[in-house]
């Protein structure tokens, strides 16, 4: 049977999951603290507004995609499972490691699904740099730079723990281990609270990475790369399509005592584009039915709320 999925927060966010969901068929209803806003969404995409309580406990729901305040989410998730119900969670899962721990023991102890909304892993232009990789494109990866920043969001959560999550689960699946050492630099600026920061992150392996965010910046970057022995990959998702992503084949090599490069243009490479949030929640109700884990699920949620938390002053 196809699932039937209520979402609960009506917010900026949630009305995407909500339109996303509508177009796929899947929605069976949207909830709220406000009435009036899940009551108005409702009657746009003909389906009931409930109490959020109402959808955790209604029969008729199969699983929920949960799009709160980060310190909601462990609450209501551990009542959904315990009603039995499969749940989607908007990052981060938590805003401390042991509610995030506590929200994946329940989901383990309920034997329901537990999926952690990461989106960019599933933008298909980081698909293609992850295959990339693993085919041996770069060489082998030395360091991973994320760049994220741009103006706004001002949402009650400052910027690492607004936007880091997306860079650290990309960093986190192509890493396939835990940082051994987190280094951050934070800084407010405009707000009271952290309006940039840069994170630091060095793995066992060798591997280190470097991660920027800023809400506070006067141009837009989205761009993410990987440096290896073989080359680079530049993955800028507000290039124009077609070069959204491309291989350097620059080479650094030592001769003696002496270090010296050879730069290369730009190699462009193509790949299917597909909306990530619409990828995400298809991959979602495909592990509803099929009861397979999902691709980010609690343990990736949970070490990339320790690392937010090891980013974060005390």
């Amino acid at each position: 049977m196809t699932p039937r999925i209520a979402v609960i927060g009506c917010g900026q966010w949630g009305q995407n999951h909500v339109r996303t969901l509508a177009g796929i068929g899947v929605l069976a209803a949207v909830a709220d603290g406000n009435a009036s806003r899940s009551a108005a969404l409702a009657e746009r995409f003909g389906v009931p507004a409930l109490d959020p309580e109402a959808a955790i406990a209604a029969e008729g729901i199969d699983a929920l995609v949960l799009a709160l305040p980060a310190v909601l989410h462990g609450p209501f998730a551990r009542k959904a499972f315990a009603a039995g119900k499969d749940v989607l969670i908007e990052k981060p899962i938590a805003l401390d490691p042991e509610d995030a721990r506590a929200t994946a023991d329940a989901a383990a102890k309920a034997g329901r699904l537990l999926m952690v909304g990461h989106l960019m892993r599933f933008h298909t232009g980081f698909r293609e740099v992850v295959r990339l990789v693993a085919a041996g494109k770069v060489g082998r990866m030395r360091h991973l730079i994320s760049n994220r920043q741009g103006l706004g969001r001002f949402l009650g959560m400052d910027a690492v723990w607004d936007l880091a999550p997306h860079d650290l689960s990309m960093v986190l699946h192509l890493a396939k281990e835990a940082p051994e050492t987190v280094e951050t630099t934070r800084r407010t600026v405009l707000s009271d609270a952290t309006d940039l920061a840069d994170i630091a992150l060095a793995f066992p392996s060798g591997l280190t990475a470097g991660i920027h965010v800023s809400r506070v910046s006067p141009y837009r970057d989205r761009r993410f790369s990987v440096i290896g022995t073989e080359g680079m990959l530049v993955l800028d998702d507000l290039e124009a399509e077609g070069r959204k992503l491309a291989f350097y084949a620059h080479a650094v090599r030592r001769e003696g005592a002496v270090f010296t490069f050879q730069a290369a243009e730009p190699d462009y490479l193509p790949f299917v584009s597909e909306p990530p949030l619409e990828a995400e929640l298809r991959h979602f109700i495909r592990c509803i039915e099929t009861r397979e884990p999902p691709e980010t699920g609690a343990l990736e949620a949970i070490e990339t709320v320790r690392i937010l938390a090891a980013a974060s002053p005390p």
